[in-house]
């Protein structure tokens, strides 16, 4: 499994990075708002208690800079990083965490073609993995045909829909995938996402699920995009797809959100047509020896993701604390694990990596909900702490 260092984590050209850490202390310990500066750890919680307050200042990436004489070094980012994904976190022990708190974690659903036909496949199987890959190979190559550079919203769209409905194939999915409309859902509440080389969490009545690699965006109060990080949506297939109304069951569990390793803060070197023009991977290793690798492009989104924006926060719907918006899954891996036809489900063990060189790696192991840390330090937790340091 790989070792966790800060060459493995880390941006490949550097940039502003804002994140955030658990620090032992004599009350039990705290979050800290951090800055990385030369693989250096910053604590910059006295001049912005929460990462809220850097989303919502005018002039980010500077000022989360740190400030030599000002902001208390923690130490290397080496110290921060477990030997290996899903070693036990100990509030004796410095970690990262999730580099967000206070925003709630949205997510925009089927804006690739690859996850639109999966959705798709899905709820025409009613969550059965056996009919979805029979229905991939009857379906497929005309699904292709017919959504793929489809504009939302468009007439060309529109006469997608009528043949659809015509072969019995329409759906919410495609309502959202090719309508004026996006799926903007809620993916976790805020302060529930887990960090880079914390455990993620399946649920073990599940038989069919699978990682979602995504960018993510940090948003201030305004609607402005502050900066990008990597998410992992952890997606139960089979739950889904028996039902729309189980997305909550299926997305909204203990450690089924990733989120990391650090936002990349918006600047001269990093900006939106960075984002638009990633390149994101994803590998998984498991502990019976399979492994996967594939490559996704954000320039297959069918939705820009400044219009994704616009659909979340603005003038009919407020966040001020800002948000955190994942742009949608670029990949849902269909090959083979264990039987033929079953496509792919998470075995307890894998790891999952997920990285771009603008925005380094996430690195997590998958574990039963049930088994890994419990959700226990939510925004009640945080504001006592906060009084106790005084801030």
């Amino acid at each position: 499994m790989p070792r966790l260092t800060p060459d493995s984590i880390l941006p490949r050209n550097g940039g502003s990075l804002i994140g955030r850490v658990w620090m032992p202390g004599p009350h039990g310990g705290e979050p800290l708002v951090v800055a990385i500066a030369d693989r250096e750890v910053f604590d910059i919680t006295d001049r912005f208690g929460t990462v809220a307050e850097v989303l919502n200042d005018a002039d980010a990436s500077v000022n989360a800079r740190p400030r030599s004489g000002v902001d208390r070094r923690l130490g290397s980012l080496g110290e921060f990083l477990a030997d290996s994904p899903g070693a036990a976190r100990s509030a004796e022990r410095p970690h990262l965490l999730a580099p967000c708190d206070l925003q709630p974690i949205k997510a925009s659903g089927v804006t690739f073609l690859i996850s639109l036909k999966e959705r798709v496949i899905e709820e025409a199987a009613r969550g059965d993995p056996a009919k979805a890959a029979a229905l991939r190979r009857e379906l497929s190559a005309e699904l292709d045909r017919r959504l793929a550079n489809i504009k939302p919203g468009s007439a060309q769209a529109a006469a997608a829909k009528d043949w659809l409905i015509a072969n019995r194939l329409w759906s919410q999915y495609l309502e959202v995938a090719i309508g004026p409309d996006a799926e903007i859902f809620s993916k976790a509440p805020p302060m529930s996402a887990v960090g880079a080389g914390s455990n993620i969490g399946i649920v073990r009545q599940s038989e069919w699920n699978n990682p979602e690699p995504e960018v993510v965006l940090a948003i201030g109060r305004g609607g402005n995009v502050v900066g990008a990080t990597l998410g992992n949506d952890v997606n139960l297939r089979d739950f889904e797809g028996r039902s729309a109304l189980l997305l909550g069951r299926a997305k909204d569990n203990n450690g089924s959100c990733a989120i990391g390793p650090f936002i990349r803060l918006f600047d001269e070197g990093f900006g939106m047509e960075d984002v638009r023009a990633a390149e994101i991977s994803l590998e998984i290793e498991g502990p019976d020896g399979f492994a996967l690798h594939a490559v996704s492009r954000m320039q297959e989104i069918s939705r820009d993701p400044e219009d994704l924006v616009r659909q979340t926060i603005g003038p009919e719907h407020q966040y001020p604390d800002g948000v955190m918006l994942f742009l949608g899954s670029m990949f849902a891996p269909t090959q083979d694990r264990d039987r033929p036809g079953r496509g792919f489900t998470h075995k307890v063990g894998d790891v999952v990596s997920i990285s771009s060189p603008e925005l380094g790696t996430l690195v997590n192991r998958v574990d039963y909900c049930d088994a890994i840390e419990p959700w226990t330090f939510g925004i009640a937790e945080l504001l006592k702490r906060t009084r106790r340091a005084g801030r």
